[in-house]
């Protein structure tokens, strides 16, 4: 391998390697964070296996068949990791991610043992490569919706957050990987795999940037001096608090602020921000209202059960707290609500 090659093969594939450590790292340190970097770092796998694909056939026509059959069926889950990804940060619903992976990931099992690479490369060539494409394109044009907030803010010449410019970086970075693949074969097989590693490193300057600044990764500081919420996201947060009703997460009597942050797919600082600014209260009085109108509900049609045991059955972890907390939210003690209400 001559010089120029030796470099060429260099910068593309550390940009891959890079990538699949990448990945490892978010998938380890989503728990710690939030849930959508599970969709981060499946999407930089399967990029990454689809570029290492790419490097080592350009160099290497011999490779075997197997791994060039992997790497371009890694293409097929690019775009539903892209769309899910977004989806995650602008959806108060979880994402059903099973819908927009599972089918494919069948359908190109099944196409991969009847049409195998070696025996009808001119079938995945013509067909099934341009189908994964077009597939992919799709996705990044749903995706582009996620994304429509962050142009509003550009348009009204607005700050953007650094997670908006993150996410930016995102989807265009795989735009930007996507027409080199489909429209670098007319200059050379490697400029896809090029593409991303420079794409790769201009977001990792990004990282290197955010992270010098804050103690956390891809959030936001958990001080709120000074920064408001915007309209836009009080309304979201309204929506979203009402999850912990509806899902009744009071009921846990070891219920934490992280808990229900990462139930609620939004940042610990932001939940803590809405509570204390907006509702005017802190998060454990908010879980003590919630507890004790599920006590009113149960002192009303439950008469079976001791008041003690309704208290437990609200989410409390002792009696003494019920009793405190009740009594101070309601004026009233368990007991003279229930004779006064029970039905």
């Amino acid at each position: 391998m001559t010089e120029p090659n030796q470099l060429l093969f260099f910068f593309s594939a550390l940009g891959a390697f890079n990538g699949f450590l990448l990945s490892i790292y978010f998938a380890v340190n989503a728990k710690k964070k939030i849930f959508a970097n599970y969709f981060l770092a499946l999407l930089l796998l399967v990029l990454s296996i689809r570029i290492i694909k790419s490097v080592f056939f350009y160099f290497n026509p011999q490779l075997s068949n197997i791994f060039i059959q992997i790497g371009l069926s890694a293409c097929i889950l690019i775009g539903p990791f892209l769309f899910l990804y977004l989806k995650s940060y602008s959806n108060q619903e979880k994402s059903n991610w099973t819908i927009h992976t599972i089918p494919f990931i069948i359908g190109i099992t099944i196409l991969g043992i009847f049409y195998p690479y070696v025996d009808h490369r001119k079938i995945w060539s013509n067909w099934i490569v341009t189908g994964i494409y077009f597939q992919w394109l799709i996705y990044i044009i749903t995706s582009f919706k996620y994304l429509k907030p962050i142009f509003k803010k550009l348009k009204a010449k607005e700050k953007l957050k650094d997670l908006d410019v993150w996410l930016l970086s995102i989807y265009f970075g795989v735009v930007v990987i996507w027409l080199a693949y489909k429209f670098g074969a007319y200059a050379s097989y490697i400029v896809g795999a090029l593409s991303f590693s420079f794409v790769f490193y201009l977001i990792l300057l990004l990282v290197i940037f955010r992270n010098s600044r804050e103690t956390t990764f891809f959030q936001e500081k958990e001080k709120y001096k000074n920064k408001a919420i915007d309209q836009e996201t009080l309304n979201l947060m309204e929506q979203k608090l009402s999850i912990i009703v509806e899902k009744e997460l009071f009921l846990d009597p070891n219920l934490t602020l992280e808990m229900v942050a990462k139930e609620l797919q939004v940042t610990k600082h932001l939940l803590s921000q809405y509570i204390n600014e907006t509702l005017g209260k802190s998060f454990s009085n908010l879980i003590k209202e919630y507890r004790v109108e599920k006590a009113k509900q149960l002192l009303q049609t439950e008469s079976n059960f001791t008041i003690e045991g309704l208290g437990y059955d609200s989410g409390f972890s002792s009696k003494s707290t019920f009793f405190t907390a009740f009594k101070k939210i309601t004026g009233s003690t368990p007991a003279e609500y229930q004779k006064l209400h029970s039905k």
